[in-house]
């Protein structure tokens, strides 16, 4: 859904469509000069590629809005045709590529819930955790004394991805990745 509004209703948060793309305004900020006409200066990140765009809009311009709901998802399986979801607010089921979860589809867990962006009826991207809880199921065994500093290994966590651990993490140790990197974060309790 595409509506027009004024360039003094711009906020943090609201989507924009700009050459049939749909981005998030991140910051912005108006500017009055001394002398000539105020502006406002916005940048935003794509929706889709998480591209950044900085551009600035004279006060008389329209922006093109696009309406964007967040809603909670949960994982529930990986068919032939994708990843699928259910929204938990109308439990409808939503077929998801592995190219719109991105680097995310390696830390899919059952039940997992995740954050939908949408754009009407139209699904434009998944958002998982930033962070999960995994078990460790296949790493190489540490040498007595290896502390924290001393480096790390990979090892493999139950949703199937390789993470860089510490060398005192061993097979069965519950631990803290973060998504956005696959870095290790911490020990954890499950």
């Amino acid at each position: 859904m595409i509506r027009q509004r004024e360039i003094t209703e711009v906020c943090n948060g609201m989507g924009l469509a700009i050459n049939g793309d749909v981005y998030l305004i991140v910051e912005f900020n108006h500017v009055k000069p001394a002398k000539g006409s105020a502006f406002v200066r916005i940048k935003m990140k794509s929706i889709k590629n998480e591209s950044v765009l900085e551009r600035t809009y004279r006060t008389a311009e329209r922006l093109e809005e696009a309406v964007l709901e967040f809603r909670r998802l949960q994982y529930l399986y990986n068919g032939g045709d994708g990843y699928h979801f259910m929204d938990q607010t109308s439990f409808e089921e939503t077929v998801v590529s592995a190219e719109m979860l991105g680097r995310g589809v390696s830390y899919l867990q059952d039940n997992i819930e995740a954050q939908g962006v949408f754009n009407g009826e139209k699904l434009l991207k998944v958002e998982i955790p930033n962070f999960i809880i995994a078990t460790i199921i296949e790493a190489d065994l540490g040498l007595k004394g290896d502390s924290s500093r001393a480096g790390t290994k990979p090892a493999k966590i139950d949703t199937g991805a390789t993470v860089q651990v510490p060398l005192f993490i061993e097979v069965g140790e519950v631990v803290k990745i973060d998504t956005r990197d696959g870095t290790y974060v911490e020990r954890a309790k499950k």
